[in-house]
């Protein structure tokens, strides 16, 4: 009776640390957030940006002027050129295959959190899709535009295109987008911050219409990367 009563006590203990052990395994703890993440961010937080992609110090040849900013599309880099020798690499995301561009433009104007406003060939294009976009997505963290957006100008228009944040940072490295330039959103935060309104944008890219532009990235400074500076 004694060894009924433990074999019955332990197949019970047994059961209970499967139900736990199974309940870790498909049903992990999750973290705090200050937020509610959309499913599109759960399923970034699946994939990491790859390490060469993240934001560094570089040392930095070119003959533009500090404060230019350099989209290289073909190696998915932007840079921010500090000065004399120096600027910040970040990684972007670019246009995909038909949707790539260059050019020289400016940046026009500059958004906190900004509303998304497809255009309508965009809008028609999804729709074609059976995807149906809206007129206006109102800022947030599900807004495709990310965090900050700094808008494009040429000749005092808008050209359409624009450098933001994305709630898709797994995209960052990847040709995927209409042809507006991609950054993690604390990278774009970081170039909002340096910017100017006005500052020369080069893009280099399908055509080769940003025309000749002297740069060479010489890798990652390592004094900078540590101590800041």
């Amino acid at each position: 009776m004694k060894k009924s009563i433990l074999a019955a006590a332990a197949g019970l203990a047994g059961a209970i640390f499967l139900t736990a052990t199974s309940a870790g395994a498909f049903s992990p703890a999750s973290p705090h957030v200050e937020r509610p993440t959309s499913a599109v961010t759960q399923v970034a937080k699946q994939r990491e940006v790859p390490e060469k992609y993240k934001r560094r110090s570089v040392r930095f040849t070119t003959n533009e002027k500090p404060g230019t900013i350099i989209v290289d599309t073909n190696n998915k880099f932007l840079y921010y050129v500090e000065g004399r020798d120096r600027a910040t690499r970040y990684g972007i995301g670019v246009g995909r295959e038909g949707f790539g561009w260059s050019g020289v433009v400016k940046v026009g104007r500059k958004a906190e959190w900004p509303d998304w406003r497809p255009p309508a060939e965009m809008r028609a294009r999804e729709a074609r899709a059976g995807r149906i976009l809206p007129v206006v997505m109102p800022g947030g963290i599900d807004n495709p535009l990310g965090a900050r957006a700094l808008y494009l100008y040429k000749g005092g228009r808008d050209t359409i295109f624009r450098i933001h944040g994305t709630n898709q940072p797994w995209t960052i490295g990847l040709n995927m987008s209409s042809g507006c330039i991609r950054m993690m959103n604390k990278d774009v935060e970081h170039l909002y911050a340096r910017a100017d309104i006005g500052a020369k944008v080069i893009v280099i890219g399908p055509g080769n219409k940003q025309g000749d532009v002297s740069f060479q990235d010489r890798g990652v400074d390592i004094f900078r990367t540590i101590f800041g500076g």
